[in-house]
């Protein structure tokens, strides 16, 4: 228990201790660790990372790295987000996105890859000590999915080439696209058959596991233990099949049939832990300074980070909600800051939550993020032990992994739901979506500007309902800002000043919060035409802080009610001069 503190302490103490657990977000369960924890989350730690590592040395290929960087990128956040994560079920590591994003940044140079860890961390960490999380609330809900669905398709499809077996493909998705279909009579019959067989493999796994119900309270006892062995399998798929292609490709290849593209040699140990690289140097020999690295970066180096933080914070928010505790966003910014600065030491490129795999946690029980420490010790154990035997992994395999990994991000069923309930929505989707296929940093940057516009939009163009009780009534729908004041203006004019003969107006401002130098300089124009025409521009529902201002403005002819009936009234009396 607390010890009491001294009076004079106590303000300080608390406060101190309070702040403390906020930065260290591990000191608010670990004293409370139980032995029950430990079990589920080790149970967890471990079947998550028997995904993790299949996963991993997928994503470098889509990276466009030696498979091992995905492996260097899958350990570190275990033992950061420990410390600094606030939600239990969230897992760090390589994913999907970040890896195209990656790829398409820094085209394949590891060095580039590292130093573009350590400046997507710097940038999450400042954001995180200036509390700039709320940034993420301007990328919309239609870029985001816009921005998915693009990049599952391109993930998905620039995997194709792996299960046929092709060399040569550009990175490009339309060149891609036409490479892909024009070298398809080159394909090996060995890479196309293993590949569909792992597709198939995955898919039937995945339908047994979704086909698993959620009551076991009627089921037997030997039914509930053959339900969970289906699961176990399930959840393991990724694992098992690879370890079952890299054993066919083992054996066909020791008697002499090299039949399957398979990964190839790889470094083996653990990463050394070293700065990372500010310089690169080219195929010839050139040696290429920070600064044309950090030019070369362009948009991305502003695109990683955010997306970096929006796909880890909507997991973290999403199974917060469905296992009812809290999160905190700006804590989160650390930690994945953190996470892809110490990663960029280990060889790392920029890793941030994983939807599949923080799935597979929270299904399996974890109790803490400790859980996480057991996922990254698995990596480790892997790239100290089993390098060698990634030699023998087909890509054609690692291809149908990705696959399946990325298929359930194309949510068709979105389009639909945007149709129904806002069309306009569809439009910063429908860019975001298109311009992705060209680049993908682009696509989003469209999309956010869209967005953006349209949210100027509705802020420059306020619904205004006007009615006529002997006097104008002009009730805003929503607040006043300096954008909406020149459309109020013209509304005004045109229904009531430029009419013969004017008409007077009572502005119902109940929504109006705020108001600004251009709002007050507007009304003080609109005041003065309404008394050259002899009418009155009456406000009515100010807030006290608004009227505050408006009265210190001294407007001249300025008059307000407490409510639209105590002007209409007014008016009713003849009390509004003509």
């Amino acid at each position: 228990m607390d010890q009491p503190l001294l009076r004079g302490e106590s303000a300080r103490g608390c406060c101190s201790y309070s702040t403390l657990k906020a930065w260290l977000p591990i000191l608010s369960w670990l004293p409370k660790y139980k032995l029950k924890w430990l079990q589920m989350d080790v149970l967890a730690g471990l079947t998550v990372g028997l995904t993790t590592v299949p996963q991993a040395l997928a994503y470098a290929e889509v990276a466009g790295l030696p498979v091992q960087y995905g492996l260097y990128s899958a350990f570190m956040g275990g033992f950061i987000y420990t410390l600094l994560g606030t939600s239990k079920d969230v897992t760090l590591g390589p994913t999907a996105i970040m890896s195209l994003l990656c790829s398409s940044v820094v085209g394949g140079h590891p060095q580039r890859a590292v130093l573009l860890s350590l400046l997507c961390g710097l940038i999450q960490a400042v954001m995180a000590l200036l509390r700039l999380g709320f940034l993420l609330d301007f990328i919309s809900y239609p870029v985001i999915k816009g921005f998915t669905c693009a990049a599952a398709v391109t993930i998905g499809f620039g995997q194709v080439k792996n299960i046929l077996g092709l060399q040569g493909v550009p990175q490009e998705f339309f060149l891609e696209v036409y490479y892909t279909f024009h070298k398809i009579p080159e394909a090996r019959i060995g890479d196309v058959v293993l590949g569909l067989l792992c597709l198939f493999l995955l898919i039937m796994l995945v339908l047994m596991k979704a086909s698993l119900g959620s009551d076991d309270s009627d089921a037997s006892t030997s039914s509930s233990v053959t339900r969970k062995l289906v699961w176990t399998v399930a959840t393991m798929r990724n694992a098992l099949v690879v370890v079952a292609a890299s054993l066919i490709a083992f054996s066909w290849d020791a008697y002499g049939h090299h039949v399957f593209t398979i990964t190839g040699q790889t470094t083996k140990g653990l990463p050394p832990f070293k700065p990372p690289p500010t310089s690169d140097t080219t195929a010839n020999g050139t040696v290429v300074p920070f600064r044309e690295i950090v030019e070369d970066f362009g948009g991305g180096l502003a695109v990683i980070p955010f997306m970096g933080v929006l796909e880890s914070i909507a997991i973290a928010t999403a199974f917060a909600s469905q296992n009812d505790y809290r999160i905190d966003a700006n804590q989160e910014l650390l930690a994945i800051g953190v996470t892809n600065i110490m990663g960029s030491f280990v060889s790392a490129y920029p890793v941030t939550g994983s939807f599949g795999r923080t799935a597979v946690n929270s299904q399996t029980g974890v109790c803490t993020p400790a859980g996480g420490i057991v996922t990254s010790v698995i990596v480790l154990l892997s790239l100290a032990f089993l390098m060698p035997a990634f030699y023998y992994i087909p890509k054609a395999c690692l291809a149908a992994v990705i696959i399946c990994a990325v298929a359930p991000m194309v949510d068709y069923q979105v389009v639909a739901k945007m149709w129904r309930i806002r069309k306009l929505d569809l439009l910063p989707f429908v860019v975001t979506f298109l311009m992705s296929f060209w680049q993908v940093q682009y696509g989003i940057m469209g999309g956010v500007a869209v967005s953006g516009a349209l949210l100027l939009y509705n802020a420059a163009r306020p619904q205004i309902k006007v009615s006529d009780h002997n006097v104008l009534l002009m009730e805003l729908s929503s607040g006043l800002s300096f954008p909406a004041m020149e459309y109020l203006s013209h509304i005004i004019h045109t229904q009531a000043l430029q009419v013969s003969p004017p008409r007077s107006v009572v502005l119902d401002c109940h929504h109006v919060s705020i108001i600004d130098y251009t709002v007050i300089n507007e009304l003080s124009d609109l005041l003065r035409q309404f008394k050259l025409r002899r009418v009155q521009l009456v406000f009515s529902g100010l807030r006290p802080s608004v009227l505050k201002v408006l009265l210190a403005a001294d407007l001249d002819g300025f008059r307000h009610t407490d409510s639209v009936e105590e002007a209409m009234q007014i008016e009713s009396r003849n009390l509004i001069d003509d």
